[in-house]
């Protein structure tokens, strides 16, 4: 459902909200390593999501990445229409380009609810709740 640029965007900004608390900013390649993803990819996707003003950037000594209290208060999915847009709420469980109720593919009726499930999961958790549970130990990003 999720492209694996929205799901890096994703990770990327969970892993700079469990570092809010200490007041650490992180750089470009210190994202890159902890979620595993590619440092131009994650570059780029940093890049956007300081532009959309869903994370904060700053240049020289003592920069880097990181975000403010209001923006961990953000709803994830703020990072899900940034990156993907609003239409993987919509898009077809197999990916085929005609798929709806009156012309449904074989996945469409019992994916429709799952898909609608995820966007209200999207809206109900905020950064906040996804961090929180990986500074206690609870959860975590990497595997």
């Amino acid at each position: 459902m999720l492209s694996l640029s929205c799901k890096a965007a994703i990770k990327a900004v969970v892993f700079l909200g469990s570092k809010l608390s200490s007041g650490e900013r992180m750089s470009l390649k210190e994202v890159a390593v902890f979620i595993g993803e590619n440092e131009h990819t994650v570059g780029k996707l940093l890049q956007r999501l300081v532009k959309e003003g869903l994370i904060c950037s700053v240049k020289g000594p003592g920069g880097g990445f990181h975000l403010t209290p209001k923006q961990a208060d953000m709803r994830v999915i703020r990072i899900v229409r940034a990156i993907d847009g609003e239409d993987v709420f919509q898009q077809c469980g197999l990916g085929l380009s005609q798929c709806s109720d009156s012309h449904p593919c074989p996945f469409h009726d019992g994916f429709k609810p799952i898909r609608e499930e995820f966007r209200q999961l999207c809206e109900a958790h905020r950064v906040r709740d996804l961090y929180e549970g990986v500074n206690d130990g609870l959860t975590h990003l990497v595997g």
